[in-house]
This record gives structure tokens, C-alpha cells and sequence, in this order.
């Protein structure tokens, strides 16, 4: 039975506490903790709910530069600097693909078929939107009113969250996270976690975005799991040490794959998707970024053509 692993620096008795409900960065409460087993999943929603109540002194909002660094442990899946993939939500799912990795979604996909492509020796990325409240989701109805905010332009039934309050919106994304580990999937892929640069009806800072991020990250790998930044470019120099991927979506659209250089610096890949570009027109210039692209339908049905 194995263990789960506390952030590197941190004693396994630590408790990850935060800077009251709705802002500040990750800091540690040092105290007793019985050991977490990853059966026992349920134990570490419940341990950080009361964490979090208990961590309710203010404290000043420290620069990214003091938020302690989690880094990669050894007991989580971390994806190579190559790998082919596929990324699919709607249709009919197609598992055949001779590829090394699946994105597929956390709720729609079974363990049956994680399985199956675990069978051949496949990894799994799940995905889930950890910054917005879709109204379809088996979980909606968790959400309290008071986290949601703007509508996604183009995108009925979804609205951004309030991401500073992590007392109320902590426990529903530590038991996808907890969903996603008891499903078999390898990493996660949280959607939104950018809303600090939207319009998203609440005044959220980039410290706020990062002391979500980070959570997130832990809460990943304290749960076995490996898990990709998604789309926040802008904070790749803060946040790359905590993430083991990046995935962009149309970063040669918007003439910002640049900033997803830190990730191949570190020997970590980056996974990209043009929805509008012919392949010719950026594969020449991903495969000398070394980055793993391949052009898809803004469905994301079973349509996929990869640069290589």
C-alpha cells in the first residue's frame, strides 16, 4: 500500500494551509497528521476542509518569489520531453490510435477504458475545468452561487469561478482530483486556470491565479498524480516548477510559443493544439521549439493531424 508523498522540503506531519478564503500564496502549518493512503482518499478532502478553517489568520500576500517549490516526486507520472497524443471529448471515443498518451475527460471517460489503455501501455491525461462551472457536470450543484460569475462568451452554461475562495471551491476540486486517482488516470489537465486575465465578473489579481494554481498542483501530486498548466503563459516563469506539461491552444495563432520555452528548458514537454493553421504552417517551426503539436477541430472530436 502506498503512501502519498508530501511536497519536497515538507515534513509528512505538514498540512498545506492558505492565506484566509479569497487570496494570498500556499504556506504550511506544521502539525501531526495520520498517514494518508491512496484507498483512503476521501481523508485528505476531509483533512484539508478543516485545514482550511483553521488557517484563517491574514497574512500579507507574499511575491511569487516566496511561494516555497513543490517541485516533481517520484510517485507521480511525468510525461517525456516527446510523446505522441491525442486529445478527444466529444464522439465516439477512439482508443486505437498508435500514440502515448490520451487527453480525455474526467467525467465522460471510464475506468474501463483508462484501463484498456493502460492495457497497452497508454498514459492517460484527464481533463476537467478547475476555473469554470459547467451546468452539465455530475458535481454542478456543489457549486454555491455566490462563485459564479460572468458567462463564457460562445460557451452556454459556463461561467467562471471565484477562484480566491478556496474554502468553498477547494473540496469540489480536491474530489475531482480524488475522482480522477480512483478512475486510474495518470496526470490531470484543469482547464481555466486563467481568469485572472479574463472577464470573469470578479476583480481577480495574478497572485490570486497563482495561489490557485499552486493548490492545484499539490493537490495533484499529493494524489499520485501528474498534471499540466493549461494556457496560463504569462505565469510559466512562476509556475513551471510546480507543473510537469504545458498544453497551449493555438499558441502560433497568437504568436506566444515563446513563452512555453521554459517548460522544454526544463526537460519538460509542451503539448500544443492550432485549431485554425494548416499543419505546414507551424509544424516546421514546433519541431525546432521540440514541442508536441498537432492540428484539431475546436469540438475536439476524433480528428487529430500531428506534426509527427
Amino acid at each position: 500500500m502506498e503512501d502519498l508523498v508530501p511536497p519536497q522540503g515538507r515534513n509528512a506531519n505538514d498540512l498545506i494551509c492558505y492565506n484566509g478564503a479569497s487570496q494570498g500564496t500556499p504556506f504550511f502549518f506544521s502539525g501531526h497528521r495520520d498517514v494518508i493512503h491512496r484507498p483512503s482518499r476521501i481523508l485528505t478532502i476531509l483533512l484539508f476542509a478543516a485545514t482550511l478553517a483553521a488557517c484563517s489568520s491574514p497574512l500579507p500576500t507574499p511575491t511569487p518569489a516566496t511561494v516555497p517549490n513543490t517541485g516533481s516526486t517520484p510517485t507521480h507520472w511525468t510525461p517525456p520531453l516527446e510523446a505522441s497524443w491525442q486529445v478527444q471529448y466529444t464522439g465516439a471515443i477512439d482508443t486505437s490510435l498508435p500514440v502515448d498518451i490520451y487527453n480525455l475527460d474526467l467525467f465522460d471517460t471510464s475506468p474501463q477504458t483508462i484501463a484498456d489503455l493502460h492495457g497497452r501501455g497508454v498514459k492517460v491525461m484527464c481533463y476537467f475545468s478547475a476555473g469554470t462551472h459547467e451546468d452539465w457536470r455530475p458535481d454542478a450543484d456543489k457549486f454555491p452561487a455566490s462563485l459564479l460569475g460572468n458567462e463564457l462568451e460562445a460557451w452556454p452554461g459556463e461561467k467562471w469561478l471565484d477562484i480566491r475562495n478556496l474554502q468553498l471551491i477547494a473540496p469540489i476540486m480536491l474530489e475531482r482530483i480524488a475522482l480522477a486517482a480512483q478512475k486510474g488516470c495518470d496526470g490531470i489537465d484543469p482547464d481555466n486556470v486563467d481568469g485572472y486575465a479574463n472577464e470573469t465578473g470578479f476583480p481577480l489579481t495574478p497572485d490570486d491565479q497563482l495561489t490557485y494554481n499552486i493548490f492545484l498542483a499539490n493537490a495533484a501530486h499529493q494524489n499520485g498524480l501528474g498534471i499540466g498548466l493549461k494556457n496560463d503563459l504569462a505565469q510559466i516563469p512562476m509556475l513551471v516548477s510546480y507543473f510537469d506539461w504545458a498544453l497551449s491552444e493555438e499558441c502560433f495563432t497568437h504568436n506566444e510559443c515563446h513563452l512555453l520555452q521554459p517548460f522544454v528548458d526544463a526537460g519538460k514537454p509542451v503539448f500544443v493544439v492550432e485549431y485554425n493553421f494548416a499543419p505546414e504552417v507551424f509544424c516546421p517551426q514546433s519541431a525546432d521549439m521540440n514541442f508536441n503539436a498537432m492540428q484539431k477541430k475546436i469540438e475536439l472530436d476524433a480528428f487529430r493531424f500531428p506534426c509527427k
